[in-house]
């Protein structure tokens, strides 16, 4: 289905779009919210210290991203809870939320509806882990992107790249006329993944592809080989060389520091850093600003 004459593809996307566009480099912060399983309480105190960070975050110049149960991990929605504790705190562009396939068709057609109708400019759709939690409404996200964009021509829609996967093939999807997408978030990456890192952007390069991305850096908050070895199921860790940096006097932040330098060497300007606790966010971001 065409774009409506309008042209809400010239105009979507606001000032996030604009600044992934650019050469001036920018750090977003995705956070969880609570888990759903949380006391009243204990649910009520996290949302606190949320909405406090996300206030803090912001005055920082940069957005924040909010996940839709990561890890399989049932989270409460974000979008509610933006719409109830912060619509008159924060301005919504600088808020973007993240939605998985992994509920109803109905629910994620009417979330991008109260998405865009609360002021949210930009929608990350990612399919969603499928060994955990809920089965998937489609069997990929760009399904549900392409039914979004008919449905709310206006939203930017963000993607998913993997650079520790062949490049080519990872790049065909983000290249193909139905990604359905106006950025794409990757997979975090580490300082000890470069050669994944060089090979992804020299083929990124060599297409001339125009579609800004921001790439994901974790924030690894101890060396603990357990804790280790649990998020080595969700996503590339690089177990030793994390060891080691700790092991050397390194600190969270300065390890996270690193991977950030190691990748603005490569020329990358965009980045999004995960796992940062929300009650220290603001100043875990500042000490890595600081590193840099």
């Amino acid at each position: 289905m065409s774009e409506p004459p309008t042209s809400a593809a010239q105009t979507r996307g606001g000032p996030l779009l604009e600044r992934l566009k650019s050469e001036r480099p920018l750090i977003t912060v995705e956070l969880r919210p609570p888990r759903a399983d949380l006391s009243r309480r204990r649910s009520i105190d996290s949302w606190i210290d949320m909405h406090h960070a996300i206030r803090r975050l912001i005055k920082r110049d940069t957005y924040v991203l909010l996940t839709d149960n990561a890890v399989g991990k049932n989270e409460e929605e974000n979008l509610h809870h933006l719409r109830s504790n912060l619509a008159q705190a924060v301005p919504a562009n600088r808020l973007v939320p993240f939605l998985t396939c992994k509920h109803s068709l109905d629910y994620c057609q009417m979330y991008a509806d109260r998405a865009l109708s609360n002021g949210h400019e930009a929608l990350v759709v990612l399919g969603g882990d499928k060994d955990v939690g809920a089965p998937r409404c489609v069997g990929h996200a760009y399904e549900l992107r392409a039914q979004l964009r008919e449905r709310v021509p206006g939203l930017a829609l963000g993607g998913w790249a993997n650079p520790h996967r062949d490049p080519g093939r990872q790049l065909d999807y983000v290249q193909a006329e139905d990604f359905h997408a106006d950025f794409f978030l990757t997979q975090v990456v580490s300082h000890h993944d470069l050669p994944a890192v060089e090979a992804f952007l020299a083929e990124l390069r060599r297409r001339e592809l125009e579609i800004p991305a921001a790439f994901g850096v974790f924030y690894y908050r101890s060396p603990n080989p357990r804790t280790l070895k649990f998020l080595s199921k969700f996503l590339p860790v690089p177990v030793e060389g994390i060891q080691a940096d700790f092991d050397s006097g390194a600190s969270p932040e300065e390890v996270c520091a690193r991977t950030i330098r190691a990748l603005r060497d490569l020329g990358v300007r965009h980045i999004y850093l995960s796992n940062l606790a929300f009650a220290k966010a603001p100043l875990a971001m500042r000490k890595i600003e600081e590193l840099l």
